[in-house]
């Protein structure tokens, strides 16, 4: 598949990575231990898994971690959606994080699909 860092699935998952973590300062102190340090693995998994998987010999091993990167991905929407429904960030604050999130969700399951052609 070539070198992760040239996926554009990587490229965005590394993106939310970096604009998660000042949202993650935001929360409430006893809600940053909880959830921020959810949000945060899930925000890592998503680029260590795409970065690990490509680095597999096989389609499958690919597709596989790549299932789970889109797993951390839907747990980050639902702690961005719970955070916001706590009032601990409003819609604006996480707006550019939720677009980038939905369009590493686009790729990654853009990639799964051409994965599973081959």
């Amino acid at each position: 598949m070539g070198h992760f860092k040239k996926l554009m699935a990587w490229q965005h998952a590394r993106a939310l990575a970096l604009i998660s973590k000042p949202l993650i300062a935001k929360l409430p102190d006893d809600e940053r231990s909880c959830l921020g340090n959810q949000w945060k693995r899930a925000a890592s998994s998503v680029v260590l898994n795409i970065a690990e998987g490509a680095s597999r010999l096989g389609n499958k091993e690919f597709r596989k971690h790549l299932g789970i990167a889109r797993a951390s991905l839907d747990e980050i929407e639902a702690i961005i959606d719970l955070a916001v429904g706590l009032d601990y960030l409003r819609r604006e604050d996480v707006a550019k994080a939720s677009a980038v999130r939905d369009e590493c969700a686009r790729t990654v399951y853009g990639l799964m699909r051409k994965l599973g052609e081959e």
